[in-house]
């Protein structure tokens, strides 16, 4: 027993200090039922989220990050959220960067992009402003505040969509200007997609046939809620020689579900490396 113990205390002492979620305001899947008119629209990036609390970086989870320190010369005293961003199709390049758990020239291929500015009072984008004078008056190589478009008419949220993915871009987060700081998922804040996506764990591999022959045809993959499925597209000719590891994380693209629940048309689309970030 008191084995067990030690070994337990060796355990947590070696976990990160600061490993606990933030309570962060989350966006919730648009619906077209949805009257967005007069809301706020921009592109959602596909980075890894970040939190400045005024002093240092840390990763949704809590987890300290390790940019150099020019990296946030002049970032402000107080809390940022955004997203840690190398541009469109970047995201494998993103999280193999901020994964480094020591402060490395690779950050400088990055930018912080700003959403929010979760401590000050106000609507969304009162809030914003306080970001946007702030680095007017203190500029920065690597931070941004993302421009946010007011919706005038439905047409423009789908046009705006189009453009995105059309060069490359995942999608659009729209909010509500007058929108308060909450924690958790809100419906004032939404993502649009043309399609939906979630994670996996990978079960097992399932050999090709044909051209695939000797190497991945498909991965047996499972839901949180114990569904399980075959993702058999989405992969390049690496990919299928090189497989994502059993027991890892992917996120996967599908559109809508059967009534079984399974998603309807898998297709991976990468390793979810940022899990645990």
């Amino acid at each position: 027993m008191k084995k067990i113990t030690l070994c337990l205390l060796v355990m947590a002492c070696l976990l990160p200090w600061n490993l606990q979620a933030l309570e962060l305001m989350l966006p919730q899947v648009y619906r077209d039922n949805i009257d967005i008119i007069g809301w706020l629209m921009s592109e959602k990036l596909d980075g890894v989220r970040g939190y400045w609390d005024g002093k240092r970086l840390l990763s949704k989870n809590g987890i300290l990050l390790h940019p150099p320190a020019v990296f946030f010369h002049n970032f402000p005293p107080f809390p940022l959220e955004g997203e840690l961003w190398g541009g469109r199709e970047t995201f494998e390049q993103t999280v193999a960067i901020v994964n480094t758990q020591r402060p490395h020239t690779g950050w400088l291929e990055l930018k912080f992009a700003i959403f929010d500015v979760p401590d000050q009072k106000g609507g969304f984008s009162e809030r914003l402003k306080i970001a946007e004078n702030w680095f007017q008056n203190h500029p920065s190589r690597f931070a941004f505040v993302i421009p946010q478009k007011r919706i005038e008419h439905k047409g423009e949220l789908k046009t705006e969509l189009q453009r995105i993915e059309k060069s490359g871009g995942e999608g659009v987060i729209v909010r509500r200007a007058d929108t308060l700081y909450s924690s958790g998922r809100s419906h004032e804040i939404l993502k649009v997609k043309s399609f939906s996506d979630t994670e996996a764990v990978v079960i097992a591999h399932i050999g090709g046939q044909g051209r695939n022959r000797g190497r991945l045809g498909s991965l047996l993959v499972e839901l949180p809620n114990k569904i399980q499925f075959k993702i058999g597209t989405g992969f390049s000719d690496e990919q299928r020689d090189n497989p994502p590891a059993v027991g890892s994380i992917i996120t996967f693209k599908y559109y809508g579900l059967f009534q079984s629940g399974r998603p309807r048309f898998p297709s991976f689309l990468r390793i979810r490396g940022d899990t645990l970030l």
